[in-house]
């Protein structure tokens, strides 16, 4: 019952502001009504002390409340750190299928580190937010892990497939939506739209469904650029690899065809940062 601004409006104020709401508030008034503490306590209130008060019982109740908000701040300390953790062992388990699908195809897991770098970089180009880019940086690793359903002769074959191999090849990308299945989690449902959608091309002409244009997610548009490129410019068993300049060359020409001519565009715009990448994760033997 305070001049200007009663307690009720002082907590109400207190609990509005980000930087006081956690503060614990005890009343201690000459209200003694039933709906006088029913109003504080809805108000945020831990406590409610009417007159005449015990000095000692309020030191009592105050060493209470800070005890309680002290235990409430390290058990919310406690399970950031743990959601943290789980969150990077998903992050590595996700990580680690990716490599396990590169090792079935002869390739190595700086493909799949490198490539979801450009990935991050070139969603970040094409307008995503901050955290956007990092999801699909942590889901693209998953693209090919379809490839586990292919039997090795395929893709080991060193010369072209044939109808029916090329078939096989084809259904990988189903493969790997099957076994990312269907989740609630926006970075698996976000790894199964990478691993369905980046054989997909702008014009129609790819696969598993054909997609075209802007029917094809953004995030699989940009891996299909970043998957690519990466594949171009690193050696294989079957390939030398190609210069920088090859490869860019090859995706403009591929530009409408293959890939989205705006962000083949948006690609090359960041190539210094591309080759940073592409230097920082360089393969130990090159």
């Amino acid at each position: 019952m305070m001049p200007g601004m009663d307690g009720y409006q002082v907590c109400r104020f207190l609990k509005a502001d980000f930087s006081t709401r956690n503060i614990p508030v005890i009343f201690i008034t000459a209200k003694d009504e039933t709906e006088d503490e029913t109003r504080g306590f809805e108000l945020g209130a831990v406590d409610y002390i009417t007159k005449p008060v015990s000095p000692l019982v309020v030191k009592a109740r105050i060493r209470t409340h800070l005890a309680l908000y002290d235990q409430n701040r390290e058990l919310d300390r406690k399970v950031r750190q743990r959601t943290r953790q789980l969150e990077q062992t998903r992050l590595e388990i996700i990580r680690r299928l990716g490599r396990a699908a590169e090792y079935k195809d002869n390739e190595t897991g700086l493909h799949v580190i490198r490539m979801s770098h450009y990935s991050r970089l070139l969603g970040l180009a094409a307008g995503m937010s901050e955290e956007e880019a990092d999801l699909l940086l942590n889901a693209a690793p998953m693209h090919d892990i379809g490839k586990i359903g292919i039997p090795d002769e395929i893709l080991s074959k060193p010369g072209k497939l044939d109808k029916d191999e090329r078939k096989l090849m084809g259904e990988h990308p189903d493969f790997g939506g099957n076994i990312i299945g269907t989740h609630t989690s926006e970075l698996l449902d976000l790894a199964r739209t990478v691993a369905l959608t980046h054989h997909e091309k702008w014009d129609g002409t790819g696969y598993p469904n054909g997609l075209k244009g802007e029917e094809i997610p953004l995030a699989g548009r940009i891996v299909a650029i970043a998957d690519v490129f990466d594949a171009l410019t690193t050696d294989r068993p079957y390939k030398k690899a190609w210069s920088v300049e090859q490869a860019v060359t090859y995706l403009k020409e591929q530009s409408g065809k293959h890939f989205d001519p705006d962000l083949v565009h948006r690609f090359c715009e960041i190539m210094p940062e591309i080759l940073k990448i592409k230097t920082i994760y360089a393969e130990q033997d090159s």
